[in-house]
């Protein structure tokens, strides 16, 4: 099955939208089926770090483990699910526009199967072809706005799904 490919542009620098896009402690903020996230290890995180992600999909809550496979600030990140019966892998592209005062995000997500988890990536796919644009203009709206961010420093934001992190 084809990956799911978007574009968004985004009014600001593609170094604060790559921090901000590919911080997996930001998910909830601007993904709606988004519950929450656990980093493992430490900090910052790099190429074979890993992060748990718990999302509620249809009043289900289901968790995996990704693995960071990419990182080239501020060009490229990926990851890719390491276990679970459903394995979702994800690549953010970001591109400087207007000499590099605006950027154009190019998120790429593909699923995949093991076990029972061969049953339901059409059905997933679907989910996210209708639910991933939406994350997107959220992603779009909270960095535009800049209200994330105060003195340098990340303000604690209300998630996308209007649920506490």
């Amino acid at each position: 099955m084809p990956p799911i490919v978007s574009h968004i542009d985004i009014a600001c620098p593609p170094a604060e939208v790559f921090g901000y896009a590919t911080d997996p402690s930001r998910f909830a903020e601007w993904q709606d089926d988004v519950v929450g996230v656990r980093i493992q290890g430490g900090r910052p995180l790099g190429l074979g770090s890993r992060f748990t992600t718990t999302r509620r999909v249809a009043r289900v809550e289901f968790s995996y483990t990704q693995e960071v496979t990419a990182v080239d600030p501020p060009r490229r990140w990926a990851a890719r699910g390491i276990d679970g019966p459903l394995r979702p892998s994800a690549s953010i592209t970001v591109e400087p526009l207007a000499e590099g005062i605006r950027s154009r995000v190019t998120v790429t997500l593909e699923f995949q199967g093991t076990g029972i988890g061969k049953l339901v990536p059409d059905v997933v796919r679907q989910l996210a072809l209708k639910g991933a644009p939406k994350s997107y203009q959220h992603l779009k709206e909270r960095l535009e706005r800049g209200d994330w961010r105060a003195a340098g420093q990340a303000v604690a934001m209300p998630p996308a799904n209007g649920r506490a992190v």
